[in-house]
Parts: structure tokens; C-alpha cells; sequence
């Protein structure tokens, strides 16, 4: 396994790997739902694509206390997050190679340039104020 999932017994660890330098991607998604069941092994390879990147994998409902207040409008959604800037948040298509391609795009960008498009729509400060799994795991942890 190239990525983590999220479990009770396993919070502390992931939250010690959020704190890092790390990118995060993380793959929100349901137990119940058939298209994330069938995603799990693609983001799984573009996990292993990205060694350098801490994949992780959530189960919303599982979850509610970390990610309940997130809108998660459909399945599989991707977080994407450096220190505590978030980078995406929104619904992908269920195709590796564009999963693989968006974390290329936004690693490939400097500290400077995620902190400007991090301001640059509501939309997108939004993901900041709502969105940053470092803070909303440190919440559920209390």
C-alpha cells in the first residue's frame, strides 16, 4: 500500500505526517459508494507515482468528526495540500492519469505562487478557511 487510510487507531500518525513537509493528497470518499470502490486501486497507482507525497484515503461517514462539515458533493473528491495551503478541493473524474497530472501541476508550483492562488477566488479561500485537513484532524483529535 502506497497510501494510508484513515482509521481510529491510526489519527496521531497521520496527524504527525500532516505537521511534515509533505505534500497531502487525500481521496475523500464512502464505503457504499461503487465508483470509489473501483477508484481505490487507481489512486493507489498514483500513489505509488508520488512517493515524495502522503496519499491518504477517508471515508466520510466513518469520518463524519474530521471531514463532516466538508462539501462533498460526489465521489471520488481529492484534497490537495501543501503545509497549510490548500491547492484543490473538488470531485475528479475517476482516471488516474488526470489525478496524477493535478498533483504534477500544482507540485510543480512554488511556495509563492500556491499562496497566490490560494487567495485568488472565494472559492479558493474558502478551501482555506474550510478545507485544510491539518486543522480539521487537529479538531476531531481536540
Amino acid at each position: 500500500m502506497h497510501s494510508v487510510t484513515l482509521n481510529n487507531d491510526n489519527r496521531d500518525d497521520v496527524a504527525a505526517a500532516l505537521a511534515g513537509e509533505r505534500w497531502i493528497v487525500a481521496c475523500l470518499c464512502a464505503a457504499w459508494c461503487g465508483t470509489c470502490a473501483s477508484y481505490r486501486a487507481q489512486f493507489e497507482e498514483v500513489a505509488a507515482r508520488h512517493p515524495d507525497k502522503f496519499f491518504l484515503w477517508i471515508d466520510i461517514e466513518d469520518h463524519a468528526d474530521v471531514v463532516g462539515d466538508l462539501d462533498v458533493d460526489n465521489f471520488p473528491t481529492l484534497l490537495i495540500q501543501r503545509h497549510d495551503v490548500v491547492a484543490f478541493f473538488g470531485t475528479m473524474l475517476p482516471d488516474p492519469h488526470l489525478a496524477h497530472r493535478l498533483v504534477m501541476s500544482k507540485a510543480e508550483q512554488s511556495d509563492e505562487e500556491l499562496a497566490a492562488t490560494a487567495v485568488s477566488s472565494e472559492e479558493r479561500r474558502q478551501w482555506q478557511r474550510d478545507c485544510n485537513l491539518r486543522t480539521l484532524l487537529g479538531a476531531a483529535l481536540g
